[in-house]
């Protein structure tokens, strides 16, 4: 064993590479993965996906970005005559594959896994370990009690657990109609921004060494809890490797277009110049190791 830790170089990473049986030449044989993650509202039995965000994560490079798809994005043929059922949210009803190949569309990227995540989840996972520090934008303030939901977080620098994650996460606008300001993202952008940051957060938490330590604890409580297509098989041997990713640099962004009125329904239009240049620019990261600093205050132009 300790022959096996010193092989695999040492430190933590070969802790967890002698721990979860793998080795140094596993690097060699681990390719980019894409991951489309999915969050859904159980509490009103829902078939609409309230989060979209594409993963992608390179252990060559140790680089990672998340990819927010605006829930509303129209994948009709004709937005003059766009109906809610045009909205990319609306497919999840019809099977998990016709979102998964709708996002493969828009962004021209073969999508490795999926993964559903529903809120009982998210607030399972949170308390495994044992919160996120994290540091809430704005006053949350909101109560829709045919929901039995209720937001009630202070802005700033506080311990979130599962509950609180969950209303953190779910938060769109407080009960007077304010929302998060237009410079950070207001409405539904503003969330998608805070579910990127909180996502990053959590990562960045998971692979402390605290937690490193028990992965195959916690991997088994996601697996267990999941929808998914991927195998513990396929996600252990990148964990070891996330050691060394610097997780303030994850490059976080959002699919390029604009909101509009077409047919008395509000979607969005993504615009295909700027996804394919941003795509282009989100590989090639990936793939080389190249990085910049993310757009994320322009995205809402």
């Amino acid at each position: 064993m300790l022959c096996k830790y010193k092989k695999n170089g040492g430190g933590l990473k070969g802790f967890l590479l002698t721990t979860l049986g793998s080795n140094r030449k596993s690097l060699e044989e681990l390719d980019t993965i894409y991951i489309l993650a999915l969050g859904v509202s159980t509490d009103l039995n829902s078939n609409l996906t309230d989060t979209i965000m594409l993963c992608g994560y390179n252990p060559k490079t140790n680089q990672a970005m998340m990819l927010s798809i605006p829930r509303d994005t129209f994948i009709g043929t004709n937005k003059n005559r766009a109906r809610g059922n045009d909205k990319i949210n609306s497919l999840y009803a019809k099977g998990v594959d016709k979102t998964v190949e709708a996002v493969e569309e828009l962004t021209g990227i073969d999508i490795d896994y999926y993964a559903v995540i529903n809120n009982d989840l998210l607030i399972q996972m949170v308390d495994v370990i044992g919160g996120v520090d994290f540091e809430v934008p704005i006053d949350m303030d909101y109560d829709d009690p045919t929901q039995d939901l209720h937001i009630h977080l202070k802005k700033g620098m506080q311990r979130i657990d599962g509950e609180k994650a969950e209303q953190l996460l779910r938060f769109r606008h407080n009960n007077d109609g304010s929302s998060y300001p237009y410079e950070y993202g207001d409405n539904d952008y503003g969330r998608m921004r805070t579910q990127r940051e909180f996502m990053k957060s959590t990562m960045g938490q998971v692979v402390q060494t605290k937690n490193l330590l028990k992965s195959k604890k916690i991997l088994e409580t996601v697996m267990d809890n999941l929808d998914t297509d991927m195998r513990i098989e396929d996600i252990l041997p990148y964990i070891p490797y996330t050691v060394d990713l610097d997780f303030n640099n994850i490059r976080m962004e959002q699919l390029p277009g604009e909101s509009e009125l077409c047919n008395k329904v509000w979607v969005y239009i993504h615009s295909k110049s700027k996804t394919t240049e941003l795509i282009e620019d989100l590989t090639n990261m990936l793939e080389n190791g190249y990085t910049q600093s993310s757009t994320e205050n322009n995205i809402d132009e």
